[in-house]
């Protein structure tokens, strides 16, 4: 054959094991035998929640009132977080006002403080890891 051919090591055998697929498969399965195919697992990257505190919403109030994403109903202020794009409620910030707060996620000290006011959660469930975030 043409001496040039094999210079970059192309011509179907390749460098070092790059052509095992094709010859010396018996030595490959003696001593590679995990050398081709998939291996390992890896997990689905899961986005994070968007958050939001619960101190940021009881700031902010006002501003929602005017924009109807929350409403008076009596002596508390409902608010919808998820009109907001807000996934979980974080316990952050102080809370001053009495909140009916409806949201997927609330951490445990989100509910205390929105409790502690005088205020109730109606939320789909608690996180359970009371993590902040």
């Amino acid at each position: 054959g043409c001496a040039k051919r094999g210079r970059g090591s192309g011509e179907k055998g390749g460098k070092g094991w790059s052509g095992g697929h094709k010859q010396k498969w018996s030595y490959i399965l003696k001593y590679f035998p995990d050398h081709f195919g998939k291996h390992g697992f890896v997990p689905v990257e899961r986005p994070e929640p968007v958050a939001i505190n619960v101190g940021e919403i009881d700031e902010r109030i006002e501003e929602l009132l005017e924009k109807g994403i929350a409403e008076r109903k009596g002596e508390r202020i409902a608010v919808d977080v998820t009109k907001l794009g807000v996934e979980k409620v974080l316990g952050g910030g102080k809370v001053e006002h009495a909140l009916e707060l409806k949201a997927p996620y609330v951490t445990e000290l989100a509910r205390a403080k929105i409790e502690g006011a005088g205020g109730l959660v109606i939320g789909e469930s608690a996180d359970e890891s009371g993590s902040e975030a």
